[in-house]
């Protein structure tokens, strides 16, 4: 099974952990990722907020090169994955959108390509089968608040991904190597994204609800497959305990390392020692 794969920027710097944990599993499953040529930022947050034909013309060009190589493609990150099938709904409703945008451009997309995100890669039967006859560690005593955030699932008719308000297939996921994910209130609520530069008090009061509601449910850590998400989790913690007089210690894990953790492989290969909140005391002894 081979895929295009777009890292976007975060999983190339601030993500990099969630690369190298996304990596490590796709070559344990079988699943070849080729990183394609030449790509460019997808505009993320950004462009849209700016203009209207610069967050189409960014992925479209992206589109264009993986168009050229026949293949779909895998874009990790909840935000680029997001541009991706938003530029290709668009183009694909308003003929005289593509032809301006292939001009700028200066290439031919036509839009055939196939956006998934990194998830929708283990709705293939054949992968999920390898992948829970190579879990070699158990992880029951890890019980993730499985979080989309509001970009995987929104809106439904861009996305086109599971329920939009209470999906599903993530949490499948962590069932399969065998950690128990939690029922709770806030799978698909905003964290703030990108406001932490101009509104961070906006972040810290949603990043909070979220961490208080998984906290609540009983969940020991929280699992993501969005880079702003994890950040404004990970790294805001000690700011919201500050602000808001909690005392939240909950590691926040990219949902390729926990899957990493059950294929066996180690803490500094899965890149858990980057993280603002540490997993020692959770983890344990389960992973080297």
């Amino acid at each position: 099974m081979k895929y295009a794969y777009f890292p976007g920027c975060s999983l190339h710097s601030m993500a990099e952990e969630y690369n190298m944990a996304t990596e490590l599993v796709m070559e344990d499953l079988n699943v070849e990722l080729r990183e394609i040529p030449d790509w460019n930022c997808c505009g993320s947050t950004p462009a849209h907020t700016t203009s209207h034909l610069l967050p189409v013309a960014l992925p479209a060009r992206n589109l264009a090169i993986i168009e050229k190589e026949g293949l779909d493609v895998v874009a990790p990150c909840a935000a680029c994955y997001n541009r991706f099938k938003a530029a290709n709904k668009e183009l694909n409703e308003d003929d005289d959108l593509k032809e301006t945008v292939n001009e700028i451009i200066e290439m031919d997309y036509q839009a055939n390509v196939e956006v998934l995100n990194l998830i929708e890669v283990f709705e293939n039967d054949d992968v999920m089968e390898i992948l829970e006859e190579k879990v070699n560690v158990e992880l029951k005593n890890i019980k993730p608040a499985v979080y989309y955030g509001c970009l995987l699932t929104r809106p439904p008719e861009v996305t086109e991904f599971d329920d939009a308000e209470d999906p599903q297939s993530m949490d499948q996921i962590m069932e399969a190597i065998g950690t128990e994910p939690v029922e709770w209130t806030h799978k698909v609520e905003c964290c703030g994204g990108s406001l932490v530069m101009a509104r961070s008090e906006v972040v810290l009061k949603l990043s909070r609800d979220i961490l208080k509601a998984a906290k609540q449910a009983g969940a020991n850590c929280i699992v993501t497959a969005c880079p702003l998400c994890h950040a404004n989790l990970d790294m805001r913690q000690e700011q919201i305990n500050k602000k808001f007089g909690d005392d939240f210690n909950m590691p926040i894990f990219y949902f390729t390392q926990l899957i990493g953790a059950a294929l066996g492989h180690s803490k500094k290969n899965l890149g858990l020692k980057r993280h603002f909140i540490g997993s020692e005391g959770l983890l344990g002894s389960l992973v080297g």
